[in-house]
C-alpha cells in the first residue's frame, strides 16, 4: 500500500511556531482539495512532524494529543481519514533532559517514516513525502520515497540544494496531489 507522508507545520497546517493551541490551527491553501484527491487515489495519508518544542520546554508532549485530535477532526469534516500522525519530540539542544537527544526519528533522518511503513505495511518505493523544507526532502529520499517541496519562496541559502533533489516543486498541497496522481498515471502506462 502506498502512502503520502505530509509535514505538518507549513505544509498541512499554517506555520505558527510552537503552536499547540488547537483553536489556532488552520489548514494551508489547497490542503483539503489535495488530500481528498490523494485519498481517492488510494494513498494512505500520514503526518510526519518534528516537534522540538517538547525538548525545548515550550510545551509538554501531552499537548500534542490535542494537536493530533484537532488535525484529525479538521480533516474528517472534509471526509478525509488521516491514517497516522507521527512526531519527534527530540532535539539535541533541548532543555528537557529526557528529550534532549540526537535520535533517529528527527527529520532529516527517516526514522518516523520507516516506523510508519513497518507498522502500516507501506510500500515506500511507491510513496511520497510532501514538505516545505530541506529536512523533509532529505527524510523522504532517505526512506526511499519520491518527494515534493512546497516552495513558499523563503528557502535559505542552505535549503537551495533541496530544489535540486526534490522530484517536484509546487506551491501548495493541491498542486502536489495533482503532480503525484499525474506521475502515477504516467508510470502505469
Amino acid at each position: 500500500m502506498p502512502a503520502v507522508f505530509i509535514d505538518k507545520d507549513g505544509t498541512l497546517i499554517e506555520d505558527v511556531p510552537n503552536n499547540v493551541d488547537p483553536q489556532l490551527m488552520q489548514l494551508t491553501t489547497g490542503a483539503i482539495e489535495g488530500l481528498q484527491l490523494l485519498s481517492k487515489a488510494g494513498y494512505k495519508l500520514i503526518v510526519i512532524t518534528n516537534q522540538s518544542g517538547v525538548a525545548r520546554g515550550y510545551f509538554p508532549e501531552s499537548a500534542l494529543v490535542a494537536v493530533e485530535a484537532r488535525s484529525r477532526e479538521i480533516l474528517a469534516e472534509a471526509g478525509i481519514l488521516l491514517d497516522g500522525f507521527y512526531y519527534c519530540p527530540h532535539h539535541p539542544n533541548g532543555v528537557v533532559s529526557e528529550y534532549a537527544i540526537a535520535c533517529e526519528c528527527r527529520k532529516p533522518k527517516p526514522g518516523l517514516i520507516l516506523r510508519a511503513a513497518a507498522q502500516q505495511n507501506i510500500d515506500l518505493s511507491n510513496s511520497w513525502f510532501i514538505g516545505d523544507s530541506l529536512c523533509d526532502v532529505e527524510a523522504g529520499h532517505s526512506a526511499g520515497c519520491k518527494t515534493i517541496l512546497i516552495d513558499k519562496g523563503n528557502q535559505s541559502e542552505s535549503q537551495i540544494s533541496c530544489l535540486e533533489i526534490a522530484d517536484y516543486i509546487v506551491s501548495n498541497l493541491s498542486i502536489a496531489a495533482q503532480a503525484i496522481c499525474k506521475h502515477s498515471l504516467a508510470n502505469l502506462g
